[in-house]
């Protein structure tokens, strides 16, 4: 089956970006297909040491790429706020929001958020809102990373930080959706910018084991081992969404995914759940007052 490929990345000369989570998987790939194709990119990681090895691989793979490790740790807004203040200055071109983590055990971040809502989305949600005069500068491309959980998803205004019941699959599922409409609301709310969300199906990553192992089940984590091995596309494969999202030309507002029953093949226009078209504004006013990060202006900027 035919279709787009990274080989259809433009040259991206004299363009900036950030990705988060740029230290493995769909982030690692994200981040190595950008610097190849001529982008300026910082890869924004929590770990030193690990980002630190993906610059280096980054670097063997593609010599001479402009590369810049920055420190990120979306669970904790006070380096947000570092960060954006390091890479905000220059004009942004494209903003990858990829970093997240999946049906975790109950955590708390660093500003007592739910690590899964905390992480994935109020941690992009203020980074993006602290880089929007860099983004603006640059009439950029803003890509959020969402997930086919987004499908069952709902957004529990009554206990957003599962104080009252705490699942992992549905704290993930809300986070996910949460990207969603978050992309879609700042298309709506910015028209300078295009924003739209990406999802990689179901890509081999570490994401998957991660939880069983903060659990403490050897089992589970092995079997999730097997499933990616056994079932899933790659992670190059599953970061194609994200690329051909903030590369080619696209629908702001709209999701991006495999085309392939959403689970697999290469990237197109994909539908988003019924759910994602709701519920935005009072995310976006929820969001700003947890965070403290004013992202957007009036809602009426985009009808």
């Amino acid at each position: 089956m035919g279709g787009w490929t990274a080989n259809d990345i433009p040259d991206l000369s004299g363009r900036r970006a950030v990705v988060t989570g740029a230290n493995s998987g769909i982030g690692y790939h994200t981040a190595l297909q950008l610097a190849r194709h001529g982008a300026s990119v910082v890869l924004a990681c929590r770990s030193a040491e690990r980002g630190q090895a993906a610059h280096d691989r980054i670097r063997a793979a593609a010599p001479g790429s402009d590369l810049t490790l920055g420190s990120l740790d979306l669970a904790d807004l006070s380096s947000v706020r570092g960060f954006a203040a390091r890479y905000g200055a220059d004009p942004l071109h494209i903003l990858v929001n990829n970093a997240g983590v999946m049906a975790i055990p109950r955590r708390s971040t660093a500003d007592g958020f739910e690590m899964q809502f905390g992480t994935n989305h109020l941690g992009h949600f203020a980074l993006t809102g602290l880089l929007l005069p860099a983004l603006r500068a640059a009439s950029a491309r803003v890509v959020t990373v969402t997930s086919g959980f987004a499908w069952t998803g709902r957004l529990n205004f009554d206990d957003l930080q599962g104080e009252r019941r705490y699942r992992k699959w549905t704290a993930y599922s809300q986070a996910k959706l949460a990207n969603l409409v978050f992309a879609k609301e700042l298309d709506r709310r910015v028209p300078e910018l295009t924003s739209v969300a990406a999802h990689p199906g179901y890509a081999a990553t570490n994401l998957q084991q991660t939880g069983p192992k903060m659990q403490g089940s050897a089992l589970l984590e092995k079997a999730m081992g097997i499933g990616n091995a056994l079932m899933a596309q790659s992670a190059a494969a599953g970061a194609l969404p994200s690329l051909y999202a903030a590369t080619a030309d696209v629908e702001g507002g709209a999701c991006y995914g495999p085309r392939l029953l959403q689970y697999r093949g290469a990237p197109a226009k994909v539908p988003a759940p019924p759910q994602a078209n709701r519920h935005g504004e009072r995310l976006w006013e929820v969001s700003e007052a947890l965070t403290g990060v004013t992202c957007a202006p009036d809602p009426s900027a985009r009808a």
